[in-house]
């Protein structure tokens, strides 16, 4: 088991990337706090991996928020006695986030306070953690339009996957020698609820589709087995990564619509 005794933190684990990672860490031994908005979702998926014999504790917090961030990993001390791995994987996809123009200030600041602020205050509050446990993983979900920017408008998420793409290589040079990695997970299109509902027509997924060498959207659960390699040990000497899941997409990108 790559994770054995250990806790893992995992924000966004009611559905997508975060439910996916959420049982595949536990099947390798470790202890999961479940962190999300919706409770029912949420706390089946920790009711799913207790039922599998695994240890889970769900969380309520809305992570654009200080206190519920303290308190989330409060809770994972307080309940497993340390924490090992904080996976800072909520986000959104506004179906109203456009270009500079055409995207409303308020979509802006909802899109940079659930995708970018929070793994800020999730760091802020984890990173201590960390520290008393004697180091750890940190697992940044950005972007593939972090690194190549959008064919289509999306203005707010792009920039808030960039800034979480920065932050996550700084606060690797910053932490290094305390035996505490950061890394971004760079998923490229997916074949998510995320994804689809802001894909919420044919053309606009025949248009991201034709970008993809692989012919297909990813999975969740396959971003779950990369965010698996980037919390166990596996990746000793992989911290400020820009750590691209993507189907090829980066290497083969056009622009043109």
């Amino acid at each position: 088991m790559r994770l054995k005794d250990r806790v893992a933190l995992i924000t966004g684990a009611a559905s997508g990337i975060g439910l996916e990672s959420a049982r595949l860490f536990a099947t390798e031994g470790a202890r999961i706090v479940a962190v999300d908005l919706n409770d029912e979702a949420g706390e089946a998926c920790a009711s799913r991996i207790r039922d599998d014999g695994g240890e889970a504790i769900y969380v309520h917090a809305d992570v654009s928020k200080s206190s519920d961030c303290k308190e989330m990993i409060d809770a994972a001390e307080k309940e497993f006695g340390k924490l090992d791995t904080l996976f800072n994987n909520a986000g959104i996809m506004h179906s109203a986030d456009d270009d500079a123009v055409n995207t409303d200030e308020k979509i802006w600041d909802l899109t940079m306070g659930i995708n970018l602020k929070s793994v800020f205050l999730g760091c802020k509050y984890g990173i201590p953690a960390l520290q008393r446990a004697g180091g750890g993983s940190i697992i940044n979900t950005a972007s593939l339009v972090a690194v190549m920017g959008s064919g289509a408008p999306q203005l707010a998420y792009t920039a808030s996957k960039g800034g979480v793409l920065a932050l996550s290589k700084e606060l690797a040079i910053v932490h290094a020698k305390e035996n505490i990695r950061v890394n971004a997970l760079c998923p490229g299109p997916l074949n998510t609820e995320l994804l689809m509902k802001f894909l919420d027509t044919d053309e606009k997924k025949a248009r991201r589709m034709v970008h993809l060498p692989m012919g297909r959207f990813g999975e969740a659960a396959e971003m779950a087995k990369a965010a698996l390699f980037l919390a166990s040990d596996d990746s000793s000497y992989v911290t400020g990564s820009t750590f691209l899941v993507d189907g090829g997409i980066s290497a083969a990108y056009v622009t043109a619509e």
